[in-house]
């Protein structure tokens, strides 16, 4: 278990550098990067929960896939003329090593007291059914392995070889079946609480100051361009005055809480956004004969009208040293922004500046409505079908239903269509950089670095140029070259719990 940082004291200093809304692995990268390039920062994180890292970065809050686009299929769309699209799963391929990058150069400095536990070397497959599945994943195959990045992806659709990867697919299945996989042995399990839990660790070791059970109420910005942060303490014996926080930057990395801070902030940038929740549910089993027959993330092909975020998998996961299989996500619909929320999330952040999007989205997406009620409205033999259909021989009795995180997918404008829903992430930047925060979902917390590295570019322009011979030490792949050959993923994993069966 990751040791977590307690509230410090009240009498903490009223002027802060940078403040952090959120104790998730966003707020955590961050504050894991400013330390590096400017140690002598005041940093402040405030997380609304009892704890970090408990909604959306909470490992089984989601798939803790650290999301390379070895697998997933949204990733590499067919385009109209049967060519394959692989321009997305190349950039996040690269983005995905930035994140190894860093974690690499915090773990050999000593900077994740939690260990490397939170990494295990897990393959990634995608496995499909059908002629015109298979058909497809042939040419994805063919596309991607040309490319550098992925170049050790192996293909096949013999029966035998995929159940030497991962036996569970095959197993009494129907020999006649058309079906098909690829792997990439260089996939990874992920625990992003965990990880964001020991960075944070290491942040107040190094002088970052966490308060647990501390939500903002208010921004403000003040006329010096700083902004004034209003904090209330939920702790049930906390302080009943309001604190108060002014901090040179803000950024707000609140999962499904990040909309409405930035709406409450009054920054032009924000005007037009609105939010889409969906929630999830997975089957998870520990019973050890079926896990012990599993070690892979394996990815399938949506059903036509599900979000990207539904597409099911059968997924290897290590958790506190345990390992156990998932298998979903089963989407639904809740109106909270946040697992912990509240039923009213919704309806407080319809704002007039973005009714017009959030309505077209709606008329333009019934299919997706379908889908949801859909999903909602499933019984446990529909469950168990889906499931089936990855694993012919799934017995319901070891599988239990557990409820995921809530992701709330971007609703933005768009000229001749009134609004777009958005299933990637979004970054709102104030134009003076002073303030900063994150919308949307997957990848998320694969990206994490890539994406801080984008908000330091943008809100501190004036000090790039210094602080890149200390990012290039940090990330080798910045200055220009590749992935470190020398460093082999086994180097950070080796003291990582549950790897080896």
């Amino acid at each position: 278990m990751v040791e977590r940082a307690e509230n410090t004291s009240a009498s903490v200093p009223t002027d802060v550098d940078v403040l952090l809304v959120g104790g998730g692995i966003m707020s955590a990268t961050l504050a894991a990067m400013i330390r590096e390039l400017e140690p002598s920062w005041t940093i402040e994180i405030h997380e609304r929960r009892d704890g970090l890292a408990q909604e959306s970065s909470n490992a089984w809050n989601n798939a803790g896939t650290g999301h390379a686009a070895l697998c997933e299929l949204n990733y590499t769309p067919e385009l109209a003329d049967g060519t394959i699209d692989i321009s997305k799963a190349v950039v996040i391929n690269e983005q995905f090593e930035l994140s190894r990058e860093l974690w690499n150069h915090l773990a050999t400095h000593d900077r994740l007291p939690g260990g490397t536990g939170f990494l295990s070397s897990t393959p990634h497959m995608t496995f499909v059914r059908g002629a015109e599945n298979v058909d497809y994943l042939r040419r994805r195959f063919e596309t991607l392995r040309r490319h550098p990045l992925f170049a050790d992806l192996e293909f096949s659709t013999d029966a035998a070889q995929i159940e030497q990867w991962a036996p569970l697919l095959t197993a009494d299945r129907d020999a006649d079946e058309p079906i098909a996989a690829t792997r990439s042995a260089a996939g990874t399990d992920v625990d992003f609480g965990a990880l964001a839990s020991s960075m944070i660790t290491d942040a107040v070791t190094h002088g970052a100051r966490l308060h647990l059970e501390s939500e903002v109420t208010r921004l403000k910005q003040r006329r010096d361009g700083s902004w004034r942060v209003t904090l209330r303490d939920r702790r049930w014996n906390g302080h009943k005055r309001a604190r108060r926080v002014n901090a040179k930057f803000v950024f707000i990395g609140a999962g499904g809480g990040a909309l409405r801070l930035l709406q409450r902030s009054g920054i032009k940038e924000a005007k037009g956004f609105g939010g889409f929740p969906i929630s999830g549910q997975f089957l998870r089993t520990t019973n050890p004969e079926i896990v012990a027959q599993h070690q892979a993330k394996v990815y399938g092909k949506a059903d036509i009208g599900a979000p990207p975020m539904s597409v099911p998998h059968l997924d290897t996961r290590v958790v506190d040293g345990e390992t156990a299989l998932l298998f979903g996500p089963y989407a639904g619909w809740s109106m909270k922004f946040l697992k912990h929320g509240s039923w009213l999330d919704l309806a407080r952040s319809i704002r007039p500046g973005n009714i017009v999007p959030m309505l077209a989205v709606g008329l333009s997406n019934m299919d997706l409505v379908k889908y949801l009620v859909g999903e909602v409205t499933a019984s446990e033999t529909a469950r168990l079908r889906t499931l089936r259909a990855f694993m012919p021989t799934a017995d319901p009795r070891d599988w239990e239903l557990i409820t995921a995180g809530q992701r709330v997918q971007v609703i933005k404008k768009a000229k001749g269509k009134g609004g777009v829903l958005n299933f990637g992430t979004e970054l709102v930047t104030s134009a003076d950089g002073t303030i900063s925060g994150l919308l949307g979902a997957s990848p998320g917390a694969s990206t994490a670095v890539a994406t801080m590295l984008d908000l330091l570019e943008r809100c501190f322009p004036e000090r790039s140029e210094a602080w890149r011979p200390r990012l290039r030490q940090m990330m080798p792949s910045l200055g220009g070259g590749t992935w470190d050959e020398s460093f082999e993923l086994d180097q950070l994993v080796d003291d990582a719990v549950g790897t080896e069966r």
